[in-house]
């Protein structure tokens, strides 16, 4: 009787996890990088990591508004134009996506793995 119960909540749990990767779907898209490079220049380009990790090393032409801030920065971010977030893998851009969706972005997208898989051009705080 045990494991029946053990298989309900695991089908509760992956039905959950499946609804929710279906929601973010439909209000972001992921793209590779060279379908994030195609499209960045003309967008808002935003790495949500923090102000250390983007002073290290960020793509070239990025802002930074680190998830921590993005609900007190919002209204830094245009709602009429394209939003493209990365982070250091992919985690809190698609946090960020959540939140700026609920601000009233339509077009939001996310750099696939992130800045760690980025092989394009780097600018350093320092360089």
């Amino acid at each position: 009787m045990g494991w029946i119960l053990v298989l309900v909540v695991i089908a509760i749990y992956a039905g959950f996890l499946f609804g929710r990767r279906i929601a973010q779907k439909r209000y972001m898209k992921t793209l590779t990088q060279e379908e994030f490079t195609k499209g960045y220049r003309k967008a808002q380009l935003i790495d949500v990591r923090e102000p250390n990790e983007f002073d290290n090393g960020h793509i070239l032409g990025a802002r930074n508004i680190p998830l921590s801030q993005l609900k007190f920065r919002k209204a830094e971010v245009r709602k009429d134009k394209p939003v493209y977030l990365y982070c250091q893998n992919g985690v809190r851009a698609t946090r960020a996506a959540a939140i700026l969706k609920k601000y009233g972005c339509t077009d939001i997208s996310v750099l696939q793995g992130g800045f760690r898989k980025w092989t394009g051009k780097v600018k350093k705080k320092n360089a």
